[in-house]
């Protein structure tokens, strides 16, 4: 008869996981036990945030459900930042956690919480079994709970008494059905194109729905016959890469100045997979005309004209509507807006000179946008990004393109600085013959600062950059500017790259410009975890300076 344990990794293995993210405890030994003994892949961690953070990064670049299993209390309230990250970003993280026994419920016992309240509101469902021999039906459910629909986080709790007994008449695995391609009506579609086409001044921005929907080839489709002016963000990015024809970089405003007036100017807004949200300005008059119509496609109903009156809103799967629309243009390609796409062009070319001329400064200590000018000749052309948040940040957001879909991570809509170091591990073992660089400050670096032991345990050789400020330098910023005053801002000039090196892996401290080609090309060659300490000068950064703009109105 099998266990509790044993049904459990069944259940995985018929669902196509065989891979767990982890961080041992005592609920989990049974569990763990029989996963090692299939042959499971056990990436184990140093904190239980990490293991869901990189959970969802796993679940964000394969756009299926990763399983993390940490233990109980305070296991499962350390995960619970990962998992309201997942629950932000959409992604299909299936988040299992240990607990005491069952059989000691309602009693005083160690380490007993209500993890299953605690997990509801930051999951699409949450729930426990009520005996081993549930695991499969409830694992099964989970799965298909977090594919359905528009994806998202989903919790099971699993005491251990379940995990280590043995159950009687398992209740079989519902396997997950086919989702269906939420297709648009036919007219939706024609009035869509109608609106485009007589448009002077269209704009089309693609948010993380083309990623989820694996709408790259329609997309591209589309817009060579269309010839409309691109934009995109959030895991849009890198879909269509940013050297692309008519691809005019980042559609948020923070970040690329170029659409304060594209935006202003256009006259007909096609918004795919993306909430119209704070990236956007919540589609409201500090980027975009009070005229302007908008076309918003979302598989999530909800979403449609939620911060702004919709033309159109088309309640369907992305890839399905850009494929309709590509068939009912048939044979016909649309001429390009010559005029109009000349004026993008001007506002990008414009906005890269601005950028140039900050990175001309070649004084030290070393200002963040001529670092990153210096990093994007020497970076791997193939390169993937797992970026954090922060000052340092944002200036490399605003200067290096974005050529791979799935290759630009961000934190996501909550905003989880540190979370990059966790997610940058998923990506290298997503794509272990790719290059990945981790670009961080040194405040973000120290949420998840011991997870460099998990980078070298098990031999993944991201290269980290960290911009070292000593200090929290964006909120310096603001405080500087809108309290006059600064608190809680600073840190030490820590030399991250000696504590890289305690862990076991290599790194350098970089002081001047000339330095940064020849470090980055080393790290790379020595295809180990590699941390690169960047001494820079606390400098605002564009995102900082359009925070401060919207917070002083």
């Amino acid at each position: 008869m099998a266990t509790g344990a044993e049904l459990f990794v069944d259940s995985m293995e018929k669902l196509g996981i065989r891979l767990i993210f982890t961080l041992v405890g005592d609920h989990l030994n049974e569990v763990l036990s029989v996963a090692g003994r299939r042959g499971i892949r056990v990436v184990d961690f140093r904190h239980e945030s990490g293991v869901t953070h990189a959970a969802d990064a796993w679940g964000r670049m394969h756009r299926k459900p990763a399983i993390s299993l940490v233990t109980g209390g305070p296991g499962h309230t350390n995960s619970l930042t990962g998992i309201a990250t997942a629950y932000q970003a959409a992604s299909p993280l299936i988040a299992v956690s240990g607990a005491p026994s069952a059989a000691l419920a309602g009693r005083q016992v160690f380490q007993v919480i209500d993890q299953v309240g605690m997990a509801a509101p930051v999951c699409k469902w949450a729930a426990q079994p009520a005996s081993g021999a549930q695991i499969p039906y409830y694992l099964g459910k989970a799965y298909q709970e977090a594919v359905s629909g528009r994806m998202g986080p989903v919790h099971l709790t699993i005491p251990v008494d379940m995990f280590a007994g043995e159950a009687v008449n398992p209740l079989p695995l519902p396997k997950p059905s086919a989702q269906p391609a939420a297709a648009p009506a036919s007219a939706e579609v024609l009035r869509a194109l109608r609106l485009l086409e007589k448009a002077e001044r269209p704009v089309v921005i693609a948010g993380s729905g083309v990623w989820w929907a694996d709408a790259g080839a329609e997309l591209k489709q589309f817009l060579r016959k269309t010839s409309l002016p691109y934009y995109s963000v959030t895991m849009g990015r890198g879909v269509v890469p940013d050297n692309a024809r008519n691809n005019f970089g980042y559609a948020d405003g923070a970040l690329n100045k170029a659409v304060h007036k594209a935006f202003q100017e256009a006259d007909v807004v096609l918004v795919l997979g993306k909430r119209i949200d704070y990236r956007l300005a919540l589609g409201g008059p500090r980027l975009f005309s009070g005229n302007a119509k908008f076309i918003q496609v979302d598989i999530h109903a909800q979403e449609l004209g939620l911060t702004r009156a919709l033309e159109l809103g088309i309640c369907a799967d992305v890839k399905s509507t850009l494929a309709a629309m590509t068939q009912a243009l048939g044979r016909r390609s649309w001429k390009a807006r010559v005029e109009w796409i000349r004026a993008q062009r001007s506002y990008r070319d414009a906005w890269k000179k601005q950028l140039a001329a900050t990175a001309s400064d070649r004084s030290r200590p070393i200002h963040p946008a001529a670092f990153f000018e210096e990093l994007a000749k020497a970076l791997p052309p193939d390169i993937l990004y797992s970026w954090d948040g922060g000052d340092f940040i944002h200036w490399g957001r605003a200067t290096l393109p974005a050529m791979t879909g799935g290759g630009w991570l961000r934190l996501g809509p909550l905003g989880t600085i540190g979370s990059a170091l966790p997610n940058s591990i998923a990506m290298q073992m997503a794509h272990p013959d790719r290059p990945v660089v981790m670009i961080t400050g040194d405040g973000s670096l120290g949420f998840y600062l011991a997870e460099l032991d998990t980078l070298v345990r098990h031999n993944l050789p991201v290269v980290i950059i960290v911009g070292n400020d000593a200090g929290w330098g964006l909120e310096r910023e603001l405080q500087g500017e809108l309290c006059n005053s600064t608190v809680a801002c600073e840190l030490r000039a820590t030399r991250y790259d000696v504590v890289m090196q305690g862990f076991g892996g290599a790194g350098e401290n970089i002081e001047r410009l000339d330095q940064v080609g020849p470090a980055i090309r080393r790290a790379f060659r020595a295809r180990k975890p590699y941390l690169l300490n960047v001494n820079v000068r606390g400098a605002r950064s564009p995102f900082t300076e359009w925070q401060l703009s919207g917070k002083k109105k």
